[in-house]
């Protein structure tokens, strides 16, 4: 453990290496800026209060969108599992929002939203599917001859989900968020950047862009992929707390 934490460690400092020498050999802060100068705008930045509030803003709305898909998908997909019928009449519906492109949602979601619920709108609706999917794979990948026993000797269906299905969903729910989770953040950036929404982190990208400060738009991108990263981590590791509690899972 010790050894790998140290590898990512040495990959994350080579990544940054690599990212200086990068901006010495273009030699313009315009066209990329240098670690040191981006640190020092993130050092600028972090004791203001105006940037706590734009973070709480987009992370309030963006985990709301991922917590709200999950519910939802979990819900359905279980409904899925059980009727077949349900399965079908959602799958058209699960693949038009698979193959749209994001931006014709957010144009529509301008059309029929507040910008405000913009970047909560996206991010739930780029996670859904995916989460759904899997978590109904997980449903079909349950053990059949455990299901008819459980039938045979009419298991309650409270305890069927606790001990049969949630450890059949748990490898797929997991592997489902880990991309969910890094997408949702994608996606929802990128609704208030198109959206210029108020006092979110999209709107200073899109400042950034609009006045040529490239070290403030690399220091909000570092601050997304930390504030994704750390999202990730809580989430997955909350995910395994449940499917523990529950029993879904005694080893995770």
């Amino acid at each position: 453990m010790k050894n790998e934490r140290l590898q990512r460690l040495l990959a994350a400092a080579l990544a940054v290496a690599v990212w200086q020498a990068a901006s010495m050999a273009v030699g313009s802060s315009l066209l990329l800026a240098s670690t040191v100068q981006v640190a020092a705008r993130l050092a600028a930045l972090l004791p203001t209060a105006a940037f706590w509030q734009t973070i709480f803003f987009s992370l309030l709305r963006i985990a709301g969108g991922f917590l709200l898909a999950l519910v939802l998908a979990a819900v359905l997909a279980l409904a899925a599992g059980r009727l077949r019928v349900v399965e079908i009449l959602l799958q058209p519906y699960v693949l038009a929002i698979k193959s749209v492109p994001v931006a014709s949602f957010i144009i529509l979601a301008l059309i029929w939203l507040k910008t405000s619920y913009l970047s909560l709108f996206i991010s739930f609706l780029m996670v859904f599917p995916a989460l759904y999917t899997n978590i109904l794979v997980g449903i079909k990948s349950a053990d059949g001859q455990l299901l008819e026993m459980a039938q045979v000797f009419r298991v309650p269906w409270k305890r069927r989900l606790r001990m049969i299905y949630l450890p059949a969903i748990r490898p797929f729910l997991l592997a489902g968020s880990a991309t969910a989770l890094g997408m949702s953040w994608k996606a929802g950036v990128a609704a208030e950047v198109i959206g210029v929404v108020s006092g979110s982190i999209g709107e200073r990208l899109y400042d950034a862009k609009i006045y040529l400060q490239t070290a403030d738009l690399l220091a909000w991108t570092v601050v997304i992929v930390a504030m994704s990263a750390g999202f990730e981590w809580l989430m997955l590791r909350l995910l395994r707390r449940v499917f523990r509690t529950l029993g879904g899972d005694a080893a995770c």
